[in-house]
């Protein structure tokens, strides 16, 4: 599964999942992107993850995945640079200063701004790299989507804990699912795949009243961390994969059964 001088662009590169994904793909030869709206953040991991292993190729741009504008310089900064694009990520996690709120919290406002920040920023990541695509004549696209895409929120896991799924996240993740699919269905024979990864929880020191709840509903180790789901990852990366189409690969230890 290598990925020798595949140029790949993360979306959300500077964050925890982020840089797992880029220390992953240059792990595995390939060119790695760090695209973020954080600047200041991808030259920090950039320059963190050379000083970590010198012969790794990775690079960053800036990216507002709302912005058209943004995205087409992103395209255009990478293939004057590299010549192509292999692969994207839409891995970032836009939100507002409200989200995260209780059901009966949420102002509609703040419920249409945090779909448009999030699926709507996938959306448009997605048709412009396909725009680009087209030309290439092939291309990779993986949208990162989560459990609670896939199965309704388990609240009863967060007795005792200030922590809650907000009801943003579960209609975006689960619509990130079916966007994913009908795209690939409108690129039959274009030669470009697209797939979802919906991931099981990852740990970022929760509570251990929550911790220990969620394990009982998997299957062996419980909650993640960033370089579980890293196989999975390489291999939708890869020419591994390459007649795994418009599917939703579940990476979670069995939660969602």
């Amino acid at each position: 599964m290598n990925l020798k001088n595949k140029v790949v662009i993360v979306t959300g590169g500077a964050g925890l999942l982020g840089k797992s994904f880029i220390e992953a793909i240059a792990d595995h030869d390939g060119i790695a992107i760090i695209a973020d709206i954080n600047s200041e953040a991808g030259v920090k991991v950039k320059d963190e993850l050379l000083r970590k292993n010198k012969n790794y190729k990775i690079d960053n741009v800036n990216l507002d995945i709302v912005s058209k504008t943004s995205i087409n310089k992103m395209i255009n900064e990478v293939i004057n640079k590299y010549n192509k694009i292999d692969a994207i990520i839409n891995n970032a996690y836009p939100r507002n200063k409200n989200y995260g709120r209780d059901f009966l919290d949420v102002e509609y406002e703040d419920f249409c701004e945090n779909v448009n920040l999030h699926l709507g920023g996938y959306f448009l990541v997605c048709q412009q790299l396909i725009k680009f695509f087209l030309k290439q004549e092939y291309g990779n696209i993986i949208n990162i989507s989560s459990i609670y895409g896939v199965v309704a929120p388990r609240f009863e896991l967060y007795n005792g804990t200030k922590m809650t799924t907000p009801v943003e996240y579960a209609a975006i993740k689960s619509a990130i699912i079916h966007l994913t699919k009908y795209m690939a269905k409108y690129l039959k024979d274009k030669n470009i795949r697209i797939n979802s990864l919906s991931l099981g929880g990852i740990f970022d020191n929760q509570p251990q009243s929550f911790l220990e709840a969620y394990k009982k509903n998997c299957l062996n180790k419980g909650m993640l961390n960033e370089k579980d789901i890293i196989g999975t990852l390489i291999f939708l990366l890869s020419d591994k994969s390459q007649y795994v189409n418009g599917q939703n690969i579940v990476v979670d230890d069995g939660f969602t059964l």
